[in-house]
Parts: structure tokens; C-alpha cells; sequence
């Protein structure tokens, strides 16, 4: 295999992989009762890790009650 051709796959791996850090917290804080917009920009504006590590400590939102 090329050089150029080894570089490609590997951008493209790496690029899956920040794609996905930041799918990330969008579904564990839809399965966390939490917006998932708002984990997002949480992500987007600090990072990714940080807003995973805060999902983990924070855990489940409390269901409200249905009136």
C-alpha cells in the first residue's frame, strides 16, 4: 500500500472516532432523562470527555411527576 493511501484510511478512522465522542453524549444523555442538545453544545464548547465525565458523575435526571 501507498503512503498516501495508509495516511487516508487513517484520517478517516480518526475522524469516525471524533465524530463518535461526540455522538456520544448525545445518547447517554437521552438514556440520562436530558437534553441532548444542550450535551452537545456542553461538548462543543468544552469537550467531549468533559461532558461524558459529567454525565457519569451527574447520573440520572429525576422523572418528573406526570400532573
Amino acid at each position: 500500500m501507498d503512503a498516501p493511501v495508509i495516511q487516508l484510511i487513517f484520517m478517516l478512522a480518526l475522524l469516525v472516532g471524533v465524530i463518535w465522542l461526540y455522538i456520544l453524549p448525545i445518547t447517554m444523555a437521552g438514556r440520562r432523562n436530558r437534553s441532548g442538545l444542550i450535551w452537545f453544545l456542553i461538548g462543543l464548547v468544552g469537550s467531549p470527555l468533559l461532558a461524558i465525565l459529567l454525565l457519569l458523575a451527574l447520573g440520572d435526571a429525576p422523572e418528573h411527576p406526570a400532573t
